[in-house]
């Protein structure tokens, strides 16, 4: 039994690399911050606030909800494939007159500007990483410089 602790003990040093440093995770949580500032983040927070306090959307979500369950239980435990086809389009239904709501659109376009705004930021990281390794790499085997050049 102590040999097996002592296995566990082994593998959580091993583990312990993994561990980011503090300062790059303090850094991190500074530009989380600092885009959580932006234009897109507030419009995101407005759209997903006029969302939650609209009843029609809150009506047709919690009918699409509802159906879904219906759908799980004509798929699964009743095994009606007609009833299932029949209420997989009435969802489709209830899904396209959400879609058709502009306050739904507007909420589906914030998300989208915020996902490809922290895309762009993760993005300009693993290139600018990239470019520095890439850099590093190529130095040794760059001729050296000659001082009668």
């Amino acid at each position: 039994m102590a040999h097996h602790h002592e296995h566990d003990e082994e593998f959580w040093v091993d583990n312990r690399e993994l561990i980011l440093r503090e300062d790059i995770l303090e850094r991190a949580r500074e530009l989380a911050r600092l885009l959580a500032t932006t234009e897109e983040v507030r419009l995101y927070q407005e759209a997903e606030k006029k969302i939650r306090e609209n009843e029609r959307v809150q009506g047709l979500i919690a009918q699409i909800k509802k159906k879904q369950k219906e759908l799980v239980a004509f798929q699964t435990t009743f095994r009606n494939p007609q009833m299932a086809e029949k209420i997989e389009k009435e969802i489709e239904a209830l899904q396209d007159e959400l879609d058709g709501i502009p306050l739904v659109r507007q909420f589906q376009q914030s998300q989208v500007d915020v996902n490809y705004m922290l895309q762009s930021v993760v993005g300009i990281i693993r290139d600018t990483v990239a470019e520095i390794v890439d850099l590093e790499a190529a130095r040794p085997t760059e001729p050296a410089s000659r001082a009668d050049a």
